[in-house]
């Protein structure tokens, strides 16, 4: 998976230009900056084009191209990143339970990342609500950045939880068992045409960071600084303004989504 992976280039992309070494400060810090520089997206979902997995194609879009993508996307490219420099992430299958009001499939890919005796949640695919650094899995809270995160055990599964005003809540629910890349071809196909997938409904992109986190679904755009939140309703003429200059992607002019097509 290493061989043909371009780590020079993708550490330009993320903006990383330090020493690139199989220890925590590494991985905090690739974490960090992969997070905060490739967005959250499913453009081109929206615009009926394929969503691909293979390393080749994961590096031409969200390195060469400047593209951000989902879960399956990010991680994958991220998975590639760590092993090439010599850490031995796992990927591993989750529920998404954040707003879900049913029992949903396994549709999200999260990495857990042994360092120094402890294995880390690793996650750069979760969007305005994910992790800026990995979470060790130790069932205590952590709270980078004023965003507190912990993982803690519901039965047999492990739960990633994040905190709003004192309350903690479910974010994803996970077997900490590695799954092979053929496991996330199947859920990326449903993900990526089911008419009931969310990410055939509604267009979005979402970034986090230290200070903003700026999420859009369909024409409702939002800022959040803590629990602050700052939103209105674009324009249709302004979605693609918003996607170019508040997350950096790369949209063609005259680009359409049919989320917003209806």
């Amino acid at each position: 998976m290493t061989a043909s992976f371009d780590l020079a280039a993708y550490l330009r992309r993320i903006g990383f230009a330090g020493e690139a070494r199989p220890d925590l400060a590494t991985l905090r810090g690739l974490h960090l900056a992969h997070a905060t520089t490739l967005p959250f997206e499913n453009l081109d979902i929206q615009m009926g084009l394929p969503i691909r997995l293979d390393l080749a194609s994961l590096q031409d879009k969200l390195v060469r191209r400047r593209r951000g993508g989902y879960c399956f996307e990010q991680n994958t490219l991220f998975q590639a990143a760590l092993r090439a420099i010599g850490f031995e992430p796992r990927a591993c299958e989750a529920r998404v339970r954040w707003g879900a009001l049913e029992v949903l499939p396994r549709t999200h890919m999260l990495l857990l990342v042994p360092v120094e005796g402890q294995d880390w949640l690793a996650d750069v695919g979760f969007g305005g609500e994910g992790l800026l650094h990995p979470v060790p899995v130790d069932g205590q809270p952590h709270d980078p950045f004023h965003h507190a995160y912990r993982v803690v055990q519901d039965g047999g599964l492990w739960v990633l939880q994040s905190c709003h005003d004192g309350v903690w809540e479910d974010l994803y629910a996970f077997v900490p068992e590695a799954r092979l890349p053929v496991d996330f071809e199947v859920a990326n196909h449903y993900t990526a045409t089911h008419p009931d997938s969310r990410f055939v409904k509604i267009l979005t992109a979402q970034l986090p960071g230290p200070e903003v986190r700026r999420i859009l679904r369909n024409r409702a755009y939002a800022e959040i600084r803590g629990e602050a939140v700052e939103g209105r309703e674009l324009a249709p003429e302004e979605v693609i303004p918003v996607l170019r200059e508040a997350f950096g992607l790369e949209v063609p002019d005259g680009a359409r989504f049919r989320a917003l097509e209806g």
